[in-house]
């Protein structure tokens, strides 16, 4: 009997090696990673209406230059780790659109409200952007303009806008944030002019994209053997933004709009520093 139990494992630890490695051969690795690709989303606590005291609505930018944001923006391809693959974030989002798991819903310049989702065919359409050129005939020696479709992938990708609401529980007595939907933003070239605009792909409404995220893991660089997810990088605030807008009787009017350079960014820390005053204005110490 204990042979029989025995040369089960044993087979059973075969066609789970065979399963996660594919045509090799052999482990590349201690282990095989199951963790991250089976992992549940952790539910928000509930919140009711009577029991938010302050509510503040923000938009910010996650700008992918900076270094501790480039675990969203690496690799730019993915990479084939033990048993498992990795990704950049926008690679993530492109798969999930594309298989259906994602909603994707238009980007209408005023942050999102999730009223018009995409048809797939169109969201998946939004993965490719047209690139116009004007080459010389050889024969005739006229202009001739030509067009074709490139595939965007994460190093099209340059910064993420999020909008997320800052909320006070009186229940819980605990300020909160939560992110309520992620817009990619690529940067398109003018040829003629050389210069580059900004351009939002779509937006996603967070609380789905969740479901997605925490199967799918973030670069550790301190050690290979414990990763968050996606999920768990957002939930715990591990990157890098700033406010380009928020909710004012002007209209939500963008910061851009009124303030240049380094007086946007000291703009940008005055409305953050209000909610922070705000929690602290709660207690007596």
């Amino acid at each position: 009997m204990k042979k029989v139990v025995f040369s089960f494992l044993v087979t059973l630890f075969i066609v789970q090696v065979a399963s996660a490695q594919g045509d090799n051969k052999v482990l590349d690795g201690v282990f095989i990673k199951e963790t991250s690709p089976t992992r549940r989303v952790i539910p928000y606590t509930h919140v009711r209406e009577a029991d938010v005291t302050y509510l503040k609505r923000v938009w910010q930018i996650i700008d992918l230059k900076e270094k501790m944001n480039h675990p969203l923006y690496y690799p730019l391809s993915p990479i084939k780790e033990i048993g498992y693959e990795r990704l950049s974030l926008f690679d993530v989002i492109k798969n999930a659109v594309e298989a259906g798991e994602m909603t994707a819903y238009d980007e209408d310049g005023v942050g999102g409200q999730f009223q018009i989702p995409l048809p797939k065919s169109e969201a998946i359409g939004k993965l490719s952007k047209e690139i116009s050129s004007t080459d010389i005939d050889a024969e005739t020696g006229l202009e001739v303009q030509t067009s074709y479709n490139e595939v965007l992938t994460a190093g099209n990708v340059k910064s993420y806008r999020i909008k997320e609401d800052w909320f006070f529980d009186r229940e819980r007595s605990v300020m909160e944030v939560r992110i309520i939907g992620i817009l990619p933003v690529i940067e398109t070239l003018n040829t003629e002019t050389g210069t580059t605009r900004k351009e939002g792909l779509f937006w996603l409404y967070f609380p789905e994209a969740r479901y997605v995220l925490a199967n799918h893991e973030v670069y550790n660089t301190q050690n290979d053997g414990s990763r968050m997810t996606f999920e768990d990088l957002f939930r715990k605030r591990m990157f890098s933004s700033f406010i380009y807008k928020e909710t004012n009787v002007y209209d939500n009017r963008i910061l851009d709009d009124y303030t240049k350079n380094i007086d946007r960014l000291l703009e940008a820390q005055k409305i953050q520093q209000e909610i922070v005053n705000f929690e602290h204005d709660m207690w007596e110490y």
